[in-house]
């Protein structure tokens, strides 16, 4: 049942994923770069699985940002939790939270500013992915209309000093991704944004084809841990449930269609096997 489900997603995706022109065959220099924005520690990890597998049992995630560099311009992909957290002793925050580099600092190993950065988007506005979005309000925001509603709602805005590290996107240039293909940022097929609600209202996932390296699917908060994967677990604050499952499905079917590498974003293995920043994947 599971299989003949994802073949009929994959069909629908391979029928959705947008024509590349002849010039795409080529495949555009883009490179990506992995930087280190934060991590977060727990000793009971029981709210990442619904199901209890995780009840009682220490956890350790990275918490990625991603630069995505292309002939037409650079994409910032999730931002970290708060870069000012570096300032606190030790680094730590509440919450089992530390921060050892600060984002702007790391981009400017690269020469770059948050002035200089074309484009925004996240997989999502939980608190560890758009905690330096502010940083980028100068950079034109692409974001699922769901997801832009669920980060201004008001509940959103009743945490003022959360709500603060990204406010400054609401009048900020934005994109709003309609419909269900996916979104071609630079018009080429090299960078696109595809759907997957369920975790949030309007969470997505990012596929990068490079190169040398071939398609890179980064995952956002489809998955936390390694062996959720498999698994089919979803967190008890999934928005949610019934539509998580789906989207992991449509995931699993995108990533067996173009042969990508699947990266479990808070994974510290799967991090940890891209290239060290300031190196990039190509």
């Amino acid at each position: 049942m599971v299989g003949t489900r994802l073949g009929r997603i994959g069909l629908a995706l391979m029928l959705a994923l947008p024509a590349l022109p002849a010039a795409a065959a080529a495949r555009p220099d883009v490179r990506l770069y992995a930087m280190d924005c934060g991590q977060l520690t727990m000793a009971n990890a029981d709210g990442f699985s619904d199901d209890g597998a995780y009840k009682g049992k220490p956890a350790t995630m990275v918490v990625p940002c991603y630069l995505i560099r292309h002939p037409k311009g650079d994409l910032i992909w999730d931002t970290g939790v708060p870069q000012s957290i570096a300032d606190n002793p030790g680094g730590a925050a509440p919450g089992g939270i530390t921060v050892t580099v600060k984002l702007t600092d790391q981009l400017k190993l690269l020469g770059l500013a948050p002035k200089d950065i074309e484009y925004l988007s996240v997989s999502h506005s939980h608190f560890d992915h758009i905690g330096n979005a502010g940083l980028f309000a100068a950079s034109t925001w692409i974001v699922d209309p769901k997801e832009r509603d669920f980060a201004f709602r008001a509940g959103a805005r009743a945490d003022t000093k959360g709500f603060a590290a990204y406010s400054a996107l609401e009048t900020s240039k934005t994109v709003l991704i309609e419909g269900e293909s996916p979104f071609d940022i630079f018009g080429d097929g090299a960078v696109t944004i595809h759907k997957t609600p369920g975790h949030t209202p309007g969470h997505t996932v990012l596929l990068v084809n490079l190169p040398k390296a071939g398609p890179i699917l980064l995952t956002g908060d489809m998955w936390h841990i390694a062996e959720s994967r498999a698994a089919r677990r979803v967190t008890r604050f999934n928005f949610d449930k019934a539509q998580t499952l789906v989207s992991m499905d449509k995931v699993e079917a995108l990533a067996k269609a173009t042969g990508a590498r699947v990266v479990l974003e808070h994974v510290p293995a799967d991090f940890d096997a891209l290239p060290k920043f300031p190196k990039a994947l190509r």
